[in-house]
């Protein structure tokens, strides 16, 4: 975690000084106020640091999204679980482990309701699992109330989707009504990452009212611009949530199918923070 140093101004007098003591400390107590206000403040974390997920921070979710949307509408294979064979706090991480018995199971977590932002930097510093049918996530959709989500009219943001026939690309994405993989119009990048699966890397997004920029251990590798465009294409001027999961095959992670030989495998995710604005910035 990052340590801020705030620098209060020093008031110098040339000539002579009539100022009180009682208003130099004013004015020092306000500009120290006025400079935290610029700093980036961490609104929200999970450093994982307990014996459980924390269900005040995230929601789990259960089943393979039967009977409304079966496959959560790419076709995969898994069933969600709250298992401890999916789902684990271990040594300060949260530990997603897709793998195979009868049927496929994994685990997916999500902050709607207890996590949800308009705007801001946020962090996820994660290993990737491996294998031909692997496909893990760390991605957005919008908090809304009193209506179902219409996708992609409603926008979706893939900070990081990682699929295990292309090992060591991990790809960034927006989905919108205006660009959309259905449509061939989606807005997205890749970058590539030897040792995704091997190591801890820091996937984030620095995201404001103008654009959203993406970022691997702290350095920008893509940035999409609102420009003029309506919602249609681009609904990210409204609360989003943040949701970590591995599927199992389905129509991206399955296109060059499964690798049975493969499970289990590990999606670790060392910590989530989010906030209010890049640091440093």
């Amino acid at each position: 975690m990052r340590w801020l140093v705030i620098l209060a101004p020093l008031s110098l007098c040339l000539f002579s000084c009539n100022t009180s003591d009682s208003k130099q400390e004013a004015a020092t107590q306000a500009g120290a106020e006025g400079a935290e206000r610029t700093e980036a403040q961490l609104i929200w974390q999970d450093e994982f640091e307990g014996n459980g997920v924390d269900t005040t921070k995230w929601t789990v979710v259960e089943g393979n999204g039967c009977p409304e949307l079966c496959g959560f509408g790419n076709n995969e294979r898994q069933t969600y679980t709250s298992s401890p064979g999916n789902l684990s706090v271990e040594d300060g991480k949260l530990v997603i482990t897709a793998r195979k018995d009868s049927t496929y199971t994994s685990a997916k977590l999500v902050t709607e309701g207890k996590g949800d932002w308009q705007y801001g930097y946020i962090e996820v510093r994660a290993k990737l699992p491996e294998g031909r049918g692997t496909w893990p996530a760390i991605w957005m959709l919008p908090t809304l109330e009193g209506r179902g989500m219409k996708w992609p009219d409603d926008g979706e943001i893939d900070i990081m989707e990682h699929v295990g026939y292309n090992q060591g690309w991990v790809y960034s994405t927006i989905h919108t009504d205006k660009y959309n993989h259905l449509e061939g119009t989606q807005k997205s990048d890749s970058i590539r990452i030897e040792d995704a699966s091997e190591a801890f890397h820091t996937y984030a997004i620095d995201w404001d009212d103008k654009q959203i920029t993406w970022l691997l251990d702290g350095e920008d590798y893509l940035t999409l611009e609102k420009g003029n465009d309506d919602k249609s294409g681009w609904p990210f001027d409204a609360p989003f949530h943040l949701i970590l999961n591995t599927a199992v095959g389905g129509d991206w992670g399955g296109r060059e199918g499964i690798d049975d030989r493969v499970w289990p495998q590990p999606f670790e995710i060392d910590y989530v923070r989010v906030y209010n604005k890049k640091p440093g910035a």
